[in-house]
């Protein structure tokens, strides 16, 4: 048994050489597919119509004595078209198919994210956002704290097999977010006496307002304060959540027309009941890490930075100052009289 086995393999290797190994040339890229459950005969089709493989029965031959005949992997392969049996069998066993990158930047929403995940998986956006509704339902399913899944897909570069399923999507995503809570970082939240839903939450209310990292801590500092004392957050980026939409401008009747949602910060004390989007990293290490420092205001200025201030008289002047200098840079963008 053993010695036929020994023939085998050094028959197949000798036929390897022979039409397994290819020179080195310019031949285009071959693209095939390997669909589950394919028996080893099947996939030599595969290969026979796809011209990576003139002669299949050393092929398999070779598969067979490396053990590679029962260990191939289904999923869409992309290789060279002069690639050699040796290679291509190894691409098969490991598989190492082709994949496409998924980008989700910091402080996407779950709405935000439907039309690239959708793209990826080759879905429509509408089945892809039902479904997310639907996995929204069984937060214990992904271990995360919810409420549903908004705060907790993780803003990374994913990369996925064409074919892949939304709920492989989620799960990568909602690991990644369970990655980041280290013992260590679980401690710091029981420091701060904050559970992982009101850190994730804090934090992406520190992503929405920050246009600079060197800024979030400082931010989040102001925050702890506000939280720590009892005054309301007055965050902005919350009370667009609640409408729904972004806005470049806040306006008071806009803050009255969600007066009694939850997520809007200007009516309702302390933090909203979830995250308003994706935090990254960043963010979410600034919660935990807030500046230590007696500022409770701050205003945004054009270039992304804020001013900070401790007392509303100094808000309110620092409110003044930032108008005028947004007023300059609208002069500026319409070619106003600075130009």
């Amino acid at each position: 048994m053993r010695s036929s086995a020994i023939r085998i393999g050094i028959i197949a290797l000798a036929l390897s050489a022979m039409w397994g190994c290819r020179g080195q040339s310019d031949q285009p890229q071959v693209e095939f597919t390997i669909p589950p459950g394919a028996s080893f005969a099947e996939v030599t089709d595969t290969l026979v119509a796809r011209d990576l493989v003139a002669h299949p029965l050393p092929f398999r031959l070779l598969a067979r004595a490396r053990g590679d005949d029962r260990s191939v992997r289904a999923g869409r392969y992309k290789v060279s078209g002069d690639i050699q049996w040796q290679t291509l069998l190894t691409h098969l066993v490991e598989g190492r198919v082709e994949t496409v990158p998924l980008t989700i930047p910091e402080g996407f929403t779950l709405a935000q994210m439907v039309p690239r995940v959708a793209a990826v998986l080759e879905l429509d956006p509408e089945e892809v956002r039902e479904q997310l509704e639907e996995y929204a339902q069984d937060e214990e399913r992904w271990d995360v704290p919810g409420p549903g899944l908004e705060g907790y897909l993780f803003p990374d570069t994913y990369h996925f097999a064409p074919g892949s399923s939304l709920s492989a999507v989620v799960k990568a995503m909602t690991n990644q977010y369970l990655s980041f809570w280290t013992p260590e970082r679980v401690a710091r939240a029981e420091a701060l006496e904050m559970s992982r839903k009101e850190v994730t939450t804090l934090a992406s209310i520190i992503q929405a307002e920050a246009r600079r990292g060197d800024e979030m801590p400082r931010i989040s500092g102001v925050f702890h304060n506000r939280l720590r004392i009892g005054y309301l957050l007055q965050a902005d980026p919350t009370v667009q959540y609640a409408l729904g939409e972004r806005r470049s401008r806040l306006l008071y009747a806009d803050i009255e027309a969600v007066a009694d949602h939850p997520y809007n910060t200007y009516t309702q004390p302390g933090l909203p009941p979830g995250p308003i989007g994706a935090p990254g990293e960043d963010a979410l290490h600034a919660a935990l890490n807030p500046e230590e420092t007696d500022f409770l205001y701050f205003v945004a200025r054009p270039d992304g930075s804020h001013i900070f201030t401790r007392t509303l008289a100094e808000h309110n002047r620092a409110r003044v100052e930032a108008r005028r200098l947004w007023t300059e840079a609208q002069q500026r963008l319409n070619g106003g009289p600075d130009d």
